[in-house]
């Protein structure tokens, strides 16, 4: 089902009615952003006009079934386990140059910064329930001591986050600027509290 940005700011509260026409009637005058004039006139946060556009896209975009689809390995190659898991994302495969990505709409805010930060592909989302995406990271990103439930676990975020966004050095800094990941073999002496010589 559509919905438009205003009418999910409406449904969170953060606008009334009144105040949709009035940031619509703008809009139309001078065609920018949605979001932006809503920020402007009324003084809406970005978080929840980023909200309201995670709500927007969930309901567009398509669900699956992350447990029956077909996946295809260098998919799984572009995020590491602990990233899959703390970020609550699930690469498929490669759809018309696209990495099809699985979440669920309570984590895309979250899987989009990931993203757009760190996976360097154009990206776009499909959604699934908390338990379908916990049972298909068990199969295709296993980490010891990990079940399904913990997908919904804000917990798992305290324990995974002092790993997972450690910079490495780069090759060459000057065509990326996205954040790199420490490497597998960097993740012990960082998870002891040991930083390595070049972090």
């Amino acid at each position: 089902m559509h919905i438009r940005m205003g009418e999910a700011l409406v449904e969170a509260g953060v606008l009334d009615d009144e105040q949709v026409r009035s940031v619509l009637n703008r809009q139309r005058e001078c065609g920018r952003p949605f979001g932006v004039l809503a920020e402007e006139a009324f003084g809406v946060d970005p978080n929840a006009i980023e909200e309201a556009w995670a709500v927007q896209y969930a309901r567009m975009t398509a669900t699956i079934d992350p447990r029956t689809a077909e996946f295809c390995d260098a998919a799984r190659d572009t995020v590491t386990r602990r990233q899959a898991w703390q970020f609550r994302v699930l690469p498929v495969r490669n759809v018309d140059g696209e990495l099809m990505v699985v979440t669920t709409p309570a984590h895309l805010r979250r899987a989009l910064r990931f993203a757009t930060n760190v996976i360097g592909l154009p990206v776009f989302f499909v959604m699934t329930d908390a338990l379908a995406l916990g049972e298909a990271l068990c199969r295709r990103y296993p980490l010891p001591g990990l079940t399904p439930d913990a997908v919904n676990d804000s917990m798992m975020d305290s324990i995974l986050a002092p790993l997972a966004w450690v910079r490495r050095p780069r090759r060459d800094a000057s065509r990326d600027r996205r954040p790199q990941l420490a490497s597998r073999s960097q993740w012990a002496p960082i998870a002891s509290g040991v930083m390595p010589a070049n972090g």
